[in-house]
């Protein structure tokens, strides 16, 4: 399966956060949303960074308290690592366990078209077993 199969579909705003926002506003946005991480607008990119529950614990151990008057931009992950809509499900679960990340932006043609986590694509999985092992007890049931 591709990642243009997977996200078809999908009706719901990918929330992002400004480079120049403050981290306290990008960490109300994450738990308001109830969310793990969020793509980084620039001016200058479609995703200039990543912003993820990881970067507020290491830069809290960085910076303490203060790193919530910090800029994303100063403490968000970069440069992003993405995949293309072309791509396999399993090209992209691959790249995440290697890369030991758990959010990838889908650009295609330099722009963001979905951003996916790593439950997606365990989700997907799990119900490509399921199905698999549901023909195989047919099979069986009907040999």
């Amino acid at each position: 399966m591709t990642i243009a199969r997977l996200i078809a579909g999908r009706s719901g705003p990918v929330w992002t956060i400004q480079a120049d926002a403050s981290v306290a506003e990008a960490v109300e946005l994450l738990a308001e949303r109830r969310i793990g991480a969020l793509p980084v607008a620039d001016q200058d990119a479609a995703v200039a960074g990543i912003f993820s529950e990881r970067d507020v614990l290491y830069s809290l151990r960085r910076l303490g308290a203060a790193m919530l008057t910090r800029t994303v931009r100063e403490v968000m992950t970069a440069p992003v690592i993405s995949v293309s809509p072309d791509q396999s499900a399993i090209e992209a679960l691959t790249l995440m366990t290697r890369r030991r990340i758990r959010h990838l932006p889908v650009m295609d043609n330099g722009a963001m078209v979905a951003f996916i986590s790593i439950g997606d694509l365990v989700k997907y999985r799990v119900e490509r077993i399921e199905a698999e092992a549901e023909a195989l007890r047919s099979y069986i049931q009907s040999a």
